[in-house]
């Protein structure tokens, strides 16, 4: 595939070739001083895309986003090398909070939803840190907008809701931050497929009305090819594949193990040798 995402931007002013809103260069994360869990992963992501982190579970997909939203502490988890830009400044030494002011919020796997408060008390929660009473009300309201569902259910426990209304819930929450980017991890996990392409259409509006910036982490690859505008494949900690997502969902390797497509059937992902892995270094 192409290495674009290792070439530094050129000075031509399309979206292809700005500077990136976010830079991960290089990074190795490590839990508990011993356990080496990302091994030199480099991604761009550029301001007002979609580009879909892609693996099996276990590749390292939300240790990256981690990485980037500095929560790895919490899990006793550190990044050892590398650095992580974004709007230019190196970030991995921010807290998660002071991240969060700059614009970059974290939709965590499994929606996280406050239980025992209501759904709009959930989505109040993602504004805590602003005091502009009105605008906040009517970010509210645009989040309605997005999500009418949410607003039939907004004073029912979230803790009693559909799985689906959770994950409208957890992605209605960062809105109301006003991120410009977003952390999307595996928003499809546990939905049905009417669902999933729900959330993913959601998520394509936002992107082009509201200019919010996507970096999602994602098993279901065919949905996630389908929305994003650039892919990166993980495997063991590594990007091992990249490229323009019409470019990964024609990619025979990629067909074969992620897709479940294969004119020879199905095989092994261990009994194929010609399987191509690729390193990726820091240039």
């Amino acid at each position: 595939m192409n290495d674009a995402a290792n070439s530094p931007p050129a000075a031509d002013a399309s979206v292809e070739t700005v500077e990136p809103l976010l830079s991960v260069n290089n990074i190795e994360v490590i839990y508990n001083h011993v356990i080496l869990v990302l091994k030199g992963v480099s991604l761009h992501v550029p301001p007002g895309g979609i580009v879909a982190l892609l693996g099996a579970n276990g590749a390292g997909k939300s240790t990256t986003l981690k990485a980037i939203s500095n929560l790895l502490r919490a899990e006793r988890g550190e990044v050892t090398k590398g650095a992580i830009m974004y709007q230019g400044e190196p970030v991995e030494k921010l807290t998660p909070d002071a991240l969060v002011k700059r614009g970059v919020i974290q939709v965590m796997e499994g929606r996280h939803c406050f239980e025992h408060l209501s759904i709009e008390d959930n989505l109040m929660t993602g504004a805590y840190t602003r005091r502009d009473t009105a605008e906040i009300r009517r970010d509210l309201e645009m989040v309605y907008g997005y999500f009418p569902r949410l607003k039939e259910r907004r004073r029912a426990q979230a803790g009693y809701t559909s799985g689906g209304e959770q994950q409208m819930c957890a992605l209605g929450r960062a809105l109301m931050a006003r991120p410009r980017m977003i952390l999307l991890d595996e928003p499809s996990m546990g939905l049905a497929p009417q669902l999933v392409a729900e959330i993913f259409e959601i998520v394509d509006r936002l992107n082009k009305n509201e200019g919010v910036t996507f970096l999602l982490a994602e098993q279901n690859t065919n949905v996630a090819l389908q929305h994003a505008d650039y892919g990166y494949i993980l495997e063991s900690g590594r990007v091992v594949l990249d490229g323009d997502a019409e470019a990964l969902r024609n990619n025979e390797d990629v067909k074969e193990f992620y897709l479940g497509l294969s004119t020879a059937g199905r095989r092994s992902y261990r009994d194929v040798k010609h399987y191509r892995r690729r390193k990726r270094w820091l240039a």
